[in-house]
């Protein structure tokens, strides 16, 4: 029996049995999962640009690691910090779910004459995230942001409810967990130039260094595609030594044997700044692309 850690959010316990059930697939073998409460669950009063610290969502999974109370972490890669806790390491990275933002817009508050957006003059929009208000603003500054926190279905409910006129959220957790979306007006915010958190959408399945055995049976969810855009976008979000606070969006693709990638920062002076950039590596795209978007 292995022992899956995760948060108890519908969307993490989601992932992990997704996990839990390719490993049955894969392998025969049976899991129990061990859901933990992190600070970023039990903290909701205070935005995550607000609080101190990193892995708002991940250290209390990664100490059940540590601690031997579990052998398989599941997280959503987006949430784990770059630097790697010693002793614990990504045993896989399974096929990545879409990786952009959407715009749940209540339908009273739609405007088609303002496209791509569709959102009325001053609207409000939920969210809580520096990346999406820092974009939000920057192409729509006649937008009202309110900062909201809560689960996924919680922040649809508060647009479907008309408690803000819209919510951003992403796309994978929305798919993943199916959820209706009737009464509401969707954007793709991809299409508007607005990019997703770095690993957005990836999975990461964490095991200790040491544990070999799950580390072999873990390869088996694995997928180097995802894997190597996955690379890009953190490596970029290293290189400015950030967390889930940094105004950075990003989003990479494999072209042939080239890696792609798109990335807009918000920097310290309130400029927006972009690239796309081409490279054989992640390293070197995600060096490139540091150095396009912070060049005087």
């Amino acid at each position: 029996m292995i022992r899956i850690a995760t948060r108890g959010s519908e969307l993490a316990l989601w992932q992990a049995h997704w996990v839990r059930d390719a490993l049955r697939r894969a392998h025969d073998i049976d899991a129990e999962l061990v859901v933990l409460k992190t600070r970023g669950d039990r903290v909701l009063d205070r935005s995550l640009s607000a609080m101190e610290g990193k892995g708002f969502f991940t250290k209390e999974i990664e100490d059940a690691l540590l601690a031997g109370r579990a052998e398989i972490a599941v997280h959503s890669y987006k949430d784990l910090p770059t630097d790697q806790v010693p002793g614990l390491m990504i045993a896989a990275v399974p096929p990545r779910a879409a990786a952009n933002d959407l715009l749940l817009i209540h339908r009273d508050r739609v405007d088609a004459s303002r496209e791509p957006w569709l959102l009325a003059e001053g609207a409000r929009v939920g969210t809580s995230a520096t990346r999406r208000i820092a974009q939000l603003r920057d192409r729509r500054s006649d937008l009202e942001v309110v900062e909201i926190r809560g689960n996924v279905p919680t922040r649809v409910c508060k647009a479907r409810e008309g408690l803000c006129d819209a919510v951003i959220l992403a796309k994978a957790g929305l798919d993943r967990l199916r959820l209706d979306l009737s009464g509401l007006v969707v954007v793709d915010l991809l299409e508007t130039g607005f990019l997703p958190a770095p690993a957005q959408g990836a999975l990461a399945v964490q095991c200790h260094v040491d544990d070999t055995k799950t580390a072999a049976v873990l390869r088996s969810l694995h997928d180097e595609a995802t894997a190597s855009c996955v690379e890009a976008e953190r490596r970029l979000l290293g290189l400015f030594e950030g967390g889930c606070s940094l105004p950075l969006g990003c989003t990479a693709r494999l072209s042939g044997r080239k890696m792609e990638l798109s990335a807009n920062w918000l920097d310290g002076e309130g400029r927006m700044r972009s690239c796309a950039v081409t490279a054989g590596t992640p390293e070197s795209a995600a060096s490139l692309a540091y150095e396009r978007l912070t060049q005087p």
